[in-house]
């Protein structure tokens, strides 16, 4: 009976869309112990970011205000001044989509747009380091492209208590995934419904700063790839032709195509290797069907072990096993020919390698009219069972919204 209330509701919702109350409706995959937000948001740009916002308020309040505090805290890295520099440092070479989703964003979230441009510049002047993997053809046993992304950052900012997983059904351009978190619209990690993945890792460290920032950061051009981009060949040039910023690795994948790419980007100079290069930064340990960069924490063996037979399963046991530890916040495996990804987000001080990884099929997603119903997963410690549809709770907010409202005062 509860399930059928839920799935009411969520009907609901996309019927509120027609009244212009929201173009999109908010689902759950929880395991009991972690519920992580599942919006799916359609129709234009700024359409579908106030929707967004709307599916999101307390938990994009929270995250933002949570976020701010804490790092202004800290210093002047990350004053509003110094943000502000940034912003309209980058802002100039920012597409549209992106602006006009913000303005959405904030509308339909109630936070001013200022504040989220500037906590939009955070991962600018930020420092923080990750791992990804694609594997694909004879590497894997049923031939899919894998790309895999370790997001490791500040686990004490706790911005996984707003996990949230957006799948876009824009009216111009790909349907398309974003794994990140409420209030936060830039791309860490993603892929679309052409089969295009994309993961980074970054470079920049202390002895960088300060960064140079006249430029368009990866965040925001990976959307635009996401966006417009269906061929490995079209990604790597959107990349050559964008005035990038401070410096990281990429790693893109072709789930259509099954290839893959390494870009080493330390801007303005950009390196691209392909499957087993003897130029590659870690040759001799490169194979055919692969490119990686974990910074040499263990993963060539493991691909070598399980080379051709390859699963979902093995390779999230690499994912598990290459994290830098006391930071993992994020870890994703993209199938990205089916359109199929597994993930798991940290929850309180335990690590996402140390959690169980959720499942989530996208290509149903993509028929608005039939709302995701929740998942509910249940765990004995080493594999999960889905259960759906299920009830279950939307996600509690994890932060007074007095720290989202003391940003006013701040100068």
């Amino acid at each position: 009976m509860r399930g059928k209330l839920w799935y009411a509701l969520a009907l609901l919702c996309v019927l509120w869309a027609g009244l212009g109350y929201c173009d999109g409706y908010r689902s759950v995959i929880s395991d009991g112990s972690r519920n992580i937000a599942v919006c799916v948001v359609k129709g234009t740009p700024y359409e579908m970011g106030k929707a967004l916002g709307q599916l999101t308020k307390e938990d994009s309040q929270n995250m933002v205000g949570r976020l701010m505090v804490a790092l202004q805290s800290e210093g002047d890295e990350f004053s509003n001044e110094n943000l502000d520099k940034a912003w309209n440092a980058t802002s100039p070479y920012m597409s549209e989509h992106i602006k006009e989703e913000l303005r959405g964003l904030a509308e339909g979230s109630e936070i001013p747009l200022q504040t989220l441009q500037r906590s939009h510049m955070v991962p600018l002047v930020a420092e923080y380091s990750c791992s990804s993997i694609a594997l694909w053809g004879p590497a894997t046993k049923n031939g899919d492209l894998y790309l895999t992304r370790n997001l490791d950052w500040v686990m004490e900012l706790l911005a996984h208590d707003f996990a949230t997983v957006v799948v876009y059904l824009p009216k111009e351009g790909i349907p398309h995934v974003n794994v990140g978190f409420a209030g936060y619209i830039g791309c860490n990690t993603g892929f679309n419904a052409a089969g295009i993945a994309l993961s980074e890792i970054g470079d920049a460290g202390k002895k960088d700063k300060p960064y140079n920032l006249d430029g368009y950061h990866f965040t925001m051009f990976f959307r635009d790839i996401l966006y417009d981009c269906s061929t490995l060949d079209q990604a790597l040039e959107t990349v050559k032709k964008t005035k990038r910023i401070k410096k990281y690795h990429y790693v893109f994948g072709s789930g259509k195509e099954k290839k893959a790419a390494k870009l080493v980007a330390h801007a303005p100079n950009l390196d691209i290797f392909f499957e087993n290069d003897p130029k590659d930064e870690f040759a001799p340990n490169v194979i055919a069907n692969c490119v990686y960069n974990d910074e040499g924490r263990g993963a060539f063996p493991l691909i070598k072990k399980d080379y051709g037979k390859h699963t979902d399963q093995t390779i999230v046991d690499i994912v598990k096993a290459i994290p830098i530890k006391g930071d993992n916040v994020l870890g994703v495996v993209y199938d990205a020919t089916t359109f199929e990804m597994w993930f798991s987000y940290a929850k309180g001080t335990t690590e996402a390698y140390l959690q169980p990884f959720l499942h989530l099929d996208v290509k149903p997603l993509l028929d608005f009219a039939k709302p995701m119903q929740p998942v509910v997963a249940k765990t004995d410690g080493t594999k999960l069972t889905v259960e759906t549809p299920a009830p279950t709770a939307a996600p509690a907010a994890a932060a007074p919204a007095a720290e989202y409202k003391a940003l006013d005062k701040q100068k």
